[in-house]
């Protein structure tokens, strides 16, 4: 595999997956100074995070996991017809599915809250699901054009299709809810604006989905009803996709559980660790899952080649310039919690308290990143051997193993003790992968790796420090009383230690390094 083709297509969906990011990072701004840490945040957080986790496990992992190897298959021996065929059998067979769970769940609360008189926070997280569930049934059609845009070799617009959901989702917080409080009498026990947002949530599902059929159109698709009973496309897909949702995404399915559980622990402590969990899927979905979605179809193909070698090379390349970018994320985003969590969120109803108790959850999280996001790769050289059964069971246990570990420090530690449990749980999730890959493969030649890890820790760890002493010597010198003066607490140490880092990277000849500078040498002289 040529690294510049790596880097060109992972960075045409990180360029994608950045503006979605931004513009989601812009929605939590708007969401945080509409609400603000507290139980109706962490009511709707939750009923959020729950029909949300559908579009993660499908969207950005299991679905497309399955789906890519067979789709590219029907491509290359069967023909685009049959291609085509498979791909509206899937899709049928998914909606019909999707209907049926969303039809029993609406219907179980409906029955919940007509028989048992629940406290406001329960009662309202319940209200909110039942308005925001049908989005699964969205997601699950966005879903199967994702995979079959990425399957084509189209990268950007998928990705790009985040980006409408944020902007109607924000849409929803500034111009709708305004609509929904209007004139409403003092007295009530809920609060009506907030069922906007959750109406916005499905239009939100509308609009990604809607947004990629253009694309798809031109492709050649056209959706037709294939029945999908007894459809061997539709048996081979749900066979690989039910243990890979486990295995590809056991960062989300360990932050549901905990948030989940915290949700009765106290107030705060899911909206808190929500918002931390936004900040790191900045840097995580920009590398890690660019990465990996590149990366399933190429090892894909590499390994129907039996081309090992270049398989293994693959696979380094691609987790060595993941460790590279988010080591540096990881650091600054420990070192610097409080003033991004400040600048970024803390107006309207975020309060000087909120920062603190979401930049210690952030804190307590940020040092998982390179983990959450190796997951991901790691996962996913599983799938491309045809093997969903080792990641799903190595998942299982790192999830008893979470649900332990939050539990024990969910309620000493709050939102911190739900940030280590994750952040300690994907460590012991990615050793396990790696010695299951390694006995399945021989030998996966990591060595150069491994060393330029341990150079990498050693550079971050100067790194960080320079960007904390510039922190504190801000805040000693400066403040943050100002706009101007938040923004420069926290770029000008962030820009110090980054510009350090790639430094001695370059100095130290660490290959991702090189190999990034010569791709954006070779991009803009070509301008």
């Amino acid at each position: 595999m040529r690294v510049s083709q790596m880097l060109k297509s992972s960075g045409a969906m990180a360029g994608a997956t950045l503006t979605s990011r931004v513009l989601g990072m812009v929605r939590e701004i708007v969401y945080a100074r509409f609400m603000g840490v507290g139980w109706v945040t962490d009511a709707f957080v939750l009923a959020f995070q729950i029909p949300n986790l559908f579009r993660r496990l499908l969207g950005e992992g299991a679905l497309t996991a399955a789906f890519i190897p067979i789709f590219k298959e029907k491509e290359k021996v069967h023909g685009e017809e049959e291609m085509w065929r498979a791909s509206n059998a899937v899709l049928s067979g998914l909606v019909i599915a999707a209907c049926v769970v969303i039809a029993l769940v609406m219907l179980g609360i409906s029955l919940a809250l007509e028989v048992h008189q629940f406290p406001d926070k329960t009662e309202l997280m319940l209200r909110l699901l039942r308005v925001m569930f049908p989005y699964m049934a969205l997601v699950c059609v966005a879903a199967v054009m994702m995979g079959m845009l990425n399957a084509r070799g189209h990268f950007f617009i998928p990705a790009m299709g985040a980006t409408m959901l944020n902007v109607v989702m924000i849409a929803s917080v500034l111009w709708l809810a305004p609509k929904f409080g209007a004139g409403l009498p003092p007295g009530h026990r809920l609060p009506v604006e907030i069922f906007a947002l959750a109406y916005g949530v499905l239009a939100a599902g509308v609009a990604q989905a809607a947004f990629q059929v253009p694309t798809l159109w031109r492709d050649g698709f056209r959706y037709r009803w294939v029945s999908p009973w007894r459809d061997e496309t539709v048996r081979r897909v749900i066979v690989k996709m039910i243990p890979g949702t486990i295995g590809v995404a056991a960062f989300q399915i360990n932050v549901t559980v905990v948030q989940v559980l915290s949700f009765w622990v106290g107030t705060g402590i899911v909206s808190s660790f929500g918002y931390a969990v936004r900040l790191m899927e900045l840097p995580q979905g920009m590398f890690g899952i660019s990465l990996a979605t590149y990366l399933l179809p190429t090892l894909s193909g590499l390994a129907a080649e039996k081309n090992y070698t270049e398989y293994r090379a693959t696979l380094r390349h691609g987790l060595s310039t993941l460790v590279f970018l988010n080591l540096i994320a990881s650091v600054l985003l420990v070192v610097l919690a409080e003033p991004i969590v400040r600048l970024l969120f803390e107006r309207g109803k975020f309060d000087a308290v909120a920062t603190h108790e979401s930049a210690y959850a952030l804190m307590c999280l940020a040092p998982g990143l390179v983990a959450f996001s190796t997951v991901n790769i790691l996962a996913r050289a599983f799938y491309a051997l045809g093997d969903t059964q080792t990641p799903m069971k190595i998942s299982i246990g790192c999830l008893v193993l979470n649900l332990v570990l939050a539990v024990l420090l969910v309620m000493p530690l709050k939102q911190g003790g739900l940030g280590i449990a994750n952040t300690l749980t994907s460590l012991c999730n990615v050793a396990m992968l790696i010695s299951a890959l390694r006995k399945k493969l021989g030998t996966l030649e990591m060595e150069s790796l491994r060393m330029t890890t341990l150079l990498l820790i050693s550079m971050t760890i100067i790194a960080g420090t320079v960007a904390l002493v510039g922190w504190k010597l801000w805040e000693e010198k400066l403040g943050h009383d100002t706009l101007v003066l938040k923004i420069g607490a926290v770029f000008v140490p962030a820009i110090a230690a980054g510009v350090l880092y790639w430094l001695m990277a370059m100095a130290f000849k660490i290959p991702a390094a090189a190999e990034i500078f010569e791709f954006a040498m070779a991009r803009f002289k070509r301008r």
